[in-house]
C-alpha cells in the first residue's frame, strides 16, 4: 500500500470515528436506576413459577437489551436490590435524591427506573410529588423474571428508554412504562396478581402507548407534581409513620387502637363503598383524632372516588377524603404532608391539589 492509500484508509477512519462520536452526541444520556424486583428475578428453569426477586444487577439488565444503545447513550446504577415488597422510606429517600442529583445535571437528559410491580404505584407516586425536574423520570417493571420464557422485562426497559429520551415526555410528572402502556404516576395500580397486563389507571386514563420505541400521549397530568410540587426531601432522613387500616364486616377497632399506640401519626383507611366503616371503626378514629393523629378516609373499592361529607360527616370528625387517590397512594401522599402540617383543613387542601 503507498502513501497515498494509507492516508486515504486513515482518513477514512477517521470520518467514522467522527460520524460515530457525532451520531452520540446527539443521541439523549439516559441513566438507568435499578432497585430489583420480578425484572431483575431469577428462576432454576425458563418455565418454573416459583422465582426469587432481585437477583440480577442492573449490568445484566442493560447488556440483555443491546438494542438500547440505538435509543440513547446508556449508563447504569444499582440503587438498591430488593423484592418491592421490601421497598421502603430509606430507599424511597435515597431513591429521590439520586434522581434529583442527576436531573441537576446537564449530561443527564432522563432516568429510568426498574422496580417490582408490587409497589411501583407507591415509589411512582412519592418520586412524582418529590423530584424537582422537569426532564423525564420513566419507571418499569416486569411480571415475569429475567430467566423466564417470554421474558416481559427487556421490551419493557427498551420502551422505558424510548419514552425517557422523548423530549415529548418532558413536563409529565413520573411515567410508568409497562406492557405497551404509558402511565401517569397518579392514579395507576396493579390489578393482577399474575397477568401482564396487571397495570389500570382506571379514573383518567392512560397518559399514553408505545409500540416498540414508538410513543404516543393522551393527555398531560391533572394535579401540581415534581417541579411544581411542594415537597422535598431535603434534610429528611426519615418520614412519619403513616398505617393504613383495611375495614371488613365486623373489623376489629383495635387496630386502630393498636396503630396509634404504636406511634402512627396518620391513620388511612381501606374503607367500604364511598369510604365507610363500622361504627366501631369509627368511635375508634375519634380517639384517634382527640391524640391529633391525621385520619385520611380511601376506599377499598377498585375506582370511583371519596367525598367529603356523603355518608361520614367529615367537618364534625375532623376527618379527610381522600378523592381519587387509592389506600397505598394515600399514605404515600400523608407521609409527605406531615413533613409540613397535620391540620385536618389544610390537609385536605394538599389532598385536593395533588
Amino acid at each position: 500500500m503507498n502513501v497515498f492509500s494509507k492516508i486515504l484508509v486513515l482518513a477514512c477512519l477517521l470520518a467514522g470515528a467522527a460520524s460515530t462520536v457525532a451520531g452520540d452526541s446527539m443521541k439523549s444520556n439516559i441513566v438507568i436506576l435499578a432497585t430489583g424486583g420480578t425484572i431483575a428475578g431469577a428462576a432454576a428453569t425458563g418455565t418454573q413459577k416459583a422465582y426469587t426477586s432481585a437477583e440480577v444487577g442492573v449490568d445484566t439488565l442493560i447488556s440483555a437489551v443491546p438494542q438500547l444503545a440505538e435509543l440513547a447513550n446508556i449508563r447504569g446504577e444499582q440503587v438498591a436490590n430488593v423484592g418491592s415488597q421490601d421497598m421502603n422510606d430509606g430507599i424511597w429517600l435515597t431513591l429521590a435524591g439520586r434522581v434529583n442529583t442527576l436531573l441537576a445535571s446537564e449530561d443527564v437528559d432522563g432516568v429510568v427506573i426498574t422496580h417490582g410491580t408490587d409497589t411501583i404505584e407507591e415509589t411512582a407516586y412519592f418520586l412524582n410529588l418529590v423530584v424537582k425536574s422537569d426532564k423525564p423520570v420513566v419507571m418499569t417493571a416486569a411480571m415475569r423474571p429475567a430467566t423466564a420464557l417470554s421474558a416481559d422485562g427487556p421490551l419493557n426497559i427498551y420502551n422505558a428508554v424510548a419514552v425517557a429520551a422523548d423530549p415529548e415526555a418532558s413536563g409529565r410528572g413520573v411515567l410508568v412504562v409497562i406492557n405497551d402502556d404509558i402511565h401517569g404516576a397518579r392514579g395507576m395500580t396493579k390489578t393482577s396478581t399474575t397477568d401482564v397486563q396487571t397495570f389500570v389507571s382506571a379514573e383518567r386514563g392512560l397518559m399514553g402507548a408505545t409500540l416498540y420505541g414508538e410513543n404516543r400521549y393522551y393527555r398531560q397530568p391533572y394535579r401540581q407534581h415534581t417541579s411544581g410540587s411542594e415537597f422535598s426531601t431535603d434534610g429528611l432522613q426519615s418520614l412519619p409513620r403513616v398505617d393504613v387500616i383495611y375495614i371488613s364486616a365486623g373489623v376489629s377497632p383495635d387496630l386502630i387502637d393498636a396503630a396509634v399506640a404504636n406511634g402512627a401519626k396518620g391513620i388511612v383507611t381501606a374503607g367500604v363503598g364511598n369510604g365507610n366503616m363500622t361504627k366501631g371503626a369509627l368511635q375508634a378514629l375519634e380517639r384517634a383524632r382527640k391524640k391529633s393523629v391525621v385520619v385520611v378516609r380511601s376506599t377499598r373499592v377498585t375506582s370511583g372516588t371519596v367525598g367529603r361529607d356523603v355518608e361520614i360527616d367529615d367537618d364534625a370528625m375532623g376527618t379527610v377524603a381522600s378523592g381519587e387517590l387509592n389506600p397505598a397512594q394515600s399514605r404515600v401522599l400523608l407521609k409527605l404532608v406531615l413533613t409540613k402540617t397535620d391540620l385536618p383543613g389544610d390537609v385536605q387542601a394538599y389532598f385536593d391539589k395533588y
